[in-house]
């Protein structure tokens, strides 16, 4: 079954509700970053909880970025989500290895630590971006993301998220739900949610027996009648491009881009997310340093 995710909104129109499922694109960052497994279910985790708060933006070619400093032994998270979803990821140190819980699971928690922010960026198109930061207290991510939206937004909230790891290191399920009350809201209706939550159990288990994001989403709500707005394919994709990379090194200036090309004689230019490498000859920088002086 390929990526998917959906919108819903409870049919009292109190509470609306994201569910992805996103094993295709985790194994993709896997097979990217060449993550073990402790960085692929944190990375995995951070990239559904994106693409979820993604789709939620209007504008096209919005975005928003998810960015965890924990001060954990895996360094920094980052996640970007366009406005449909599609996402892409990376991590600082994705070769931690660390002993697995005592109750058999991933230390995420103690690869991601807990004495840092998640900040959530979004670009909204517009002259500024918006910027909200939270203080860590788990480092098992979905928490903090919930806690995000109840100090950042005000909006009460609940995040389910999971990513599970086969023996031989590939991604075996992986996605995640996001729950939120909507204004009128009745105060009890976040207690039945998060009992709700809780008897459906982990949601590497529900997905692992069904990847569908709304068999997910049914399950983990059960009992409450909810209406599917949207379901629509997502992936790990990114934007970079050999244009991007050219207007990268026009950034760096005519000083540096002229060091460059006496030191070195030449460049080769890596994509953080995607490994994408470019490389450019001496003419190629020769030409971007001449046009550089036309337009100047």
């Amino acid at each position: 079954m390929s990526d998917q995710l959906i919108r819903a909104i409870s049919r009292d129109g109190y509470m609306k509700v994201s569910a992805v499922s996103t094993r295709g694109l985790t194994e993709r960052a896997r097979q990217i970053h060449r993550t073990l497994p402790v960085a692929t279910a944190a990375l995995g985790r951070l990239l559904a909880a994106a693409s979820m708060m993604g789709s939620a933006l209007k504008e096209d070619g919005a975005s928003v970025t998810l960015q965890v400093k924990g001060g954990g032994p895996l360094g920094t998270l980052l996640a970007v989500s366009d406005n449909l979803g599609n996402v892409r990821g990376t991590v600082d140190n994705p070769a931690l290895d660390l002993p697995l819980r005592e109750d058999g699971k991933l230390d995420v928690g103690a690869a991601v630590g807990n004495q840092g922010a998640l900040t959530v960026i979004r670009d909204l198109r517009m002259k500024e971006l918006y910027i909200g930061s939270v203080g860590l207290l788990w480092g098992e991510i979905a928490e903090d993301i919930a806690l995000y939206f109840v100090e950042s937004e005000q909006v009460p909230s609940a995040c389910g998220l999971g990513v599970l790891v086969d023996r031989d290191q590939s991604v075996l399920a992986a996605g995640g739900y996001l729950v939120q009350m909507l204004p009128g809201a009745p105060e009890e209706l976040a207690e039945q949610v998060e009992a709700a939550l809780r008897s459906a159990g982990a949601v590497t288990e529900l997905l692992r027996t069904d990847p569908d994001p709304e068999s997910l989403m049914r399950r983990a709500l059960k009992g409450f009648d909810m209406e599917i707005l949207e379901k629509s394919p997502i992936e790990y994709r990114c934007d970079c491009s050999r244009e991007r990379m050219e207007r990268a090194l026009i950034s760096l200036g005519p000083q540096e881009l002229r060091a460059m090309i006496d030191e070195q004689g030449g460049a080769e230019l890596t994509c953080r997310f995607c490994d994408n490498v470019q490389r450019f000859t001496r003419e190629e920088l020769e030409a971007l340093l001449a046009d550089m002086g036309a337009s100047s």
